[in-house]
């Protein structure tokens, strides 16, 4: 959801949603720039990963317009034909939503410990005909690039996994554990999340040890890999509406109680608010690390807030950035507005929806108690229906942690490996809520903003989508044990 879209490593699977926020739209949005080091002939293995990944981008999957299940239907006949059995593959979901069904597909392994589940969401944001000079749900590949709605959040990964599960069929690999591979609906937004409803009413198809899901990549600098992240915490998503009610009256008659006025007011206290500095051990190690990396006046900020939490003058340095500035702590922004029935009438109604990404460390009901005390004005009622939630920081697991880095210096050089926390949201915090550790990491590497996820034109590097293939082929085979062939 970029998801999507993150943190200083990742959208979606991809650079994320911090990066892309923070990088210029122009840019990212149109054409012409070429991506180098595009391969000019592709190997049977890519072939095969380029054709399921044209197939699942040219399934419009948007929440309302599209179908998931359209797209998970197209991915099980793949499996089925490549041999799995049918008890195997289960397309799964709520009988209420047709067109919301999850795909979950079992790969069987020796049964030598829990299996590792491999998480992508099938869903995108939709995307308007009219807002793109050309079909989004047409895949096209130009100028070093993938091009359509999804090849970057979140269908590249989807297409990764797909391919390397029967990749793996086809070489006879038999894993020490079985592999999960969940490809999911409503990650971006809708009221049929399928990650959610495979927890309440299939839990058994997808109960692992842990998960390896989008939120992680890596970050290219003049085109070079500079650093690979895995993401380890997200902020939470939470929504709260402003009201305020008036009695109204003539407009030729003002007053000083205005609705949209109060609600204008505010808004501006929100604006003007900035919530501490919240550091967590995921957080503090990002900063830690991305210091060996970044320009010497924020690598210095970043080690002095490392050091000392309190440092007003290092969060003050670091907050010039705004990747590193929602990393710190909770924000809260304006995003929708609604006020008034009438030109010729004073308003009756004035609404605002203040979207806010809060840490962990922090719970929804502390930072609507903090709104309100921000706000300091009784006509303006504050609600949200966000629960609070546990999702304290997780230490990446030790095998994942290890392969990662062995395949990133091999892959890539030697860049260091930096835990992150996520600024945007993924299907990760709710597969942690019930004990289920998720870490995104996934091999796709991008410059700052380039993906656009979520926005016009979406894009992802044709060399970037065949790494990340080889990087999720190889760490998938080394978390979930050699195995043998089998004749």
């Amino acid at each position: 959801m970029l998801r999507r879209v993150l943190s200083i490593a990742s959208s979606a699977p991809l650079l994320g949603l911090l990066l892309a926020a923070s990088a210029s739209p122009a840019d990212a949005q149109l054409p012409g720039t070429r991506a180098p080091g595009a391969p000019t002939t592709l190997t049977a293995e890519q072939q095969a990963a380029r054709a399921i990944y044209k197939e699942i981008v040219e399934i419009n999957t948007a929440d309302s317009v599209g179908s998931v299940t359209r797209a998970a239907e197209v991915v099980a006949a793949r499996f089925r034909a490549a041999g799995f059995p049918a008890a195997d593959v289960n397309i799964v979901g709520p009988a209420d939503a047709p067109t919301k069904h999850n795909l979950v597909v079992r790969y069987r392994g020796k049964g030598r410990g829990k299996p590792i589940l491999l998480l992508a969401h099938l869903d995108v944001v939709q995307a308007l005909r009219a807002d793109w000079p050309r079909d989004p749900f047409t895949f096209i590949e130009e100028d070093g690039y993938f091009w359509g709605r999804g090849v970057s959040d979140d269908k590249s990964m989807c297409a990764m996994f797909i391919a390397n599960l029967l990749r793996y069929k086809r070489e006879g690999w038999v894993p020490e554990r079985d592999l999960i591979l969940a490809l999911t609906a409503d990650e971006e937004g809708g009221d049929h999340n399928g990650v959610t409803w495979l927890i309440e009413n299939r839990r058994d198809l997808i109960d692992a040890e842990y998960a390896i899901n989008e939120g992680g990549g890596g970050t290219l600098q003049d085109d070079k890999p500079l650093l690979h992240s895995i993401q380890a915490a997200e902020k939470v998503y939470g929504d709260f509406t402003f009201t305020v009610h008036n009695t109204g009256g003539h407009s030729s008659v003002p007053r000083k109680d205005n609705a949209i006025y109060s609600l204008a007011q505010a808004l501006l206290k929100v604006q003007q608010y900035t919530f501490p500095v919240e550091l967590n051990p995921v957080t503090t190690a990002f900063f830690a690390q991305t210091a060996k990396v970044e320009m010497p006046s924020l690598a210095a900020a970043m080690r002095a807030l490392v050091a000392n939490p309190a440092d007003a003058e290092a969060a003050r340095v670091l907050s010039t950035d705004p990747r590193y500035a929602s990393m710190l702590r909770t924000t809260c922004v304006a995003t929708m507005l609604s006020g008034g029935h009438a030109p010729n009438a004073l308003p009756q109604t004035a609404k605002a929806n203040v979207n806010c990404r809060i840490v962990p460390s922090s719970k929804a009901s502390q930072v609507h108690a903090e709104l309100v005390r921000i706000v300091n004005d009784s006509s303006v009622v504050i609600t949200g229906d966000r629960a609070d939630r546990n999702d304290g920081a997780l230490p990446v697991h030790p095998v994942l942690l290890r392969a990662t880095e062995t395949l990133t210096k091999k892959m890539f050089g030697d860049i260091p490996v930096i835990p992150t926390m996520s600024t945007g949201a993924t299907d990760g915090y709710r597969l942690r809520n019930v004990g289920i550790p998720t870490f995104g990491v996934s091999g796709i590497f991008s410059a700052p903003g380039e993906t656009n996820a979520h926005g016009r034109n979406e894009k992802l590097r044709v060399k970037s989508f065949y790494d990340g293939l080889d990087f999720l082929y190889e760490l998938v085979k080394q978390v979930a044990g050699p195995g043998q062939p089998v004749s």
